[in-house]
């Protein structure tokens, strides 16, 4: 299946990025590549299952590229697949439950859980790394997205 969105992966790990134009998407991967993650896809992200889980890569034609706005179009980045553990929709800041309830997303016949978040906020990557570690359960919630 093919997804409008972007993916990173960290330690191998994949995070996909969904939103409408203008969210955030390749904003919040340049950030998190300034972070250490990984570029896995810009713009377009394909996902196919494989060993029983969702990956997520690049198309050959958008491999290695990431759109930076206002500069342009940046190719030949290190990138590559990464099995998917979490889905985030980039949401307006208004719309980012305080405490959200736990909600998954079906790719490629595979459930996952999914968060909202508002890309553009500072603490966002900060957010995605405690977001992934708790889908992983390496941190627990008392409340929220991740709590059992």
């Amino acid at each position: 299946m093919m997804l409008h969105g972007s993916c990173a992966a960290l330690e191998g790990e994949g995070v996909l990025f969904l939103g409408p134009p203008g969210a955030g998407k390749s904003d919040l991967l340049l950030r998190l590549m300034q972070r250490g993650w990984r570029l896995v896809a810009d713009d377009q992200v394909a996902i196919a299952p494989r060993d029983g889980l969702a990956e997520a890569d690049a198309p050959a034609a958008l491999a290695g590229l990431l759109e930076v706005r206002g500069l342009g179009l940046f190719e030949a980045l290190p990138h590559g697949p990464a099995p998917l553990r979490l889905v985030v929709e980039l949401t307006p800041r208004a719309e980012v439950a305080r405490l959200p309830r736990p909600r998954q997303f079906v790719a490629a016949g595979i459930a996952l859980p999914c968060i909202a978040l508002h890309g553009f906020d500072a603490s966002t990557p900060d957010k995605l790394a405690f977001a992934l570690a708790a889908s992983q359960s390496r941190l627990r919630q008392r409340a929220g997205a991740f709590a059992a």
